[in-house]
């Protein structure tokens, strides 16, 4: 049976997150329902990121198996059906052994911080109001580019087997007044990236030394990471596949 790749994109905030859950309004089931009703059969989706409640995603990917050709422009259509918070952006035959999640070499998130109040960047960036060393932050940055083992920036109750993670980019940036954390790894653990940003705004507050964070990183104990900041200042930002997968059949 043919495989299709799905690019999606959403503002995650009515949602309780990507993937479909028992009791909870997600995207996936946003996406389910409306391929549902426009092929009058139910389509069963494979996720290839999972992002947590309130995290938007500029690209994400779905998978899934269909007997027939499928028109790329019937997303016009499909995308009528979804609430105006998601977006199809792209559908495409893959083969039959591809997998979004498996097969995915890199993924890319991005962190909005925003210190002058703004209000249409209320649900979109975190309002963090106060005086930051932009140097702490970026030496903090550097240091996990070298390690691999992310436990502590790992929340409990989480299935993984394992807490390796290899993070090819971590860096903070500015972009339209906002202050940006862009972190590319091959996987992520369940909020990990909050943890890290979290945990970083405490050291440019001076209230952790470098070294305080590097011992975080050591003790592979998540209670001494702060989860707290928000889950709308997010971005899932890339999704990235080899180009056997993207153009063979472009």
């Amino acid at each position: 049976m043919p495989r299709y790749f799905l690019e999606v994109a959403y503002k995650g905030t009515n949602y309780s997150g990507f993937q479909i859950q028992e009791n909870a309004h997600s995207v996936q089931a946003e996406v389910e329902k409306a391929l549902g009703i426009f092929f009058r059969q139910r389509v069963e989706l494979t996720g290839s990121s999972r992002t947590d409640a309130g995290v938007h995603a500029l690209q994400n990917y779905f998978h899934f198996d269909f007997e027939g050709v499928i028109d790329p422009r019937k997303l016009y259509n499909i995308n009528a059906i979804l609430p105006r918070d998601v977006v199809l952006k792209s559908i495409f035959p893959v083969g039959k052994e591809d997998h979004c999640r498996f097969d995915a070499l890199a993924r890319e998130y991005r962190y909005y911080i925003y210190r002058r109040k703004d209000p249409f960047l209320d649900d979109r960036a975190y309002f963090f109001p106060y005086k930051v060393d932009r140097g702490q932050l970026e030496a903090a940055a550097a240091i996990i580019s070298r390690y691999t083992d992310f436990t502590s920036f790992s929340k409990r109750n989480t299935q993984v087997k394992t807490f390796i993670c290899a993070i090819r980019e971590s860096r903070w940036t500015v972009e339209n007044d906002c202050l940006v954390y862009q972190v590319i790894a091959n996987r992520f653990l369940r909020g990990m990236v909050r943890g890290l940003v979290g945990t970083m705004l405490q050291v440019g507050r001076g209230k952790l030394t470098l070294e305080q964070f590097e011992e975080i990183l050591h003790r592979k104990d998540n209670r001494h990471a702060d989860f707290s900041v928000p889950g709308h200042g997010l971005f899932l930002f890339r999704v990235s596949f080899s180009d056997s997968i993207l153009h063979a059949t472009k």
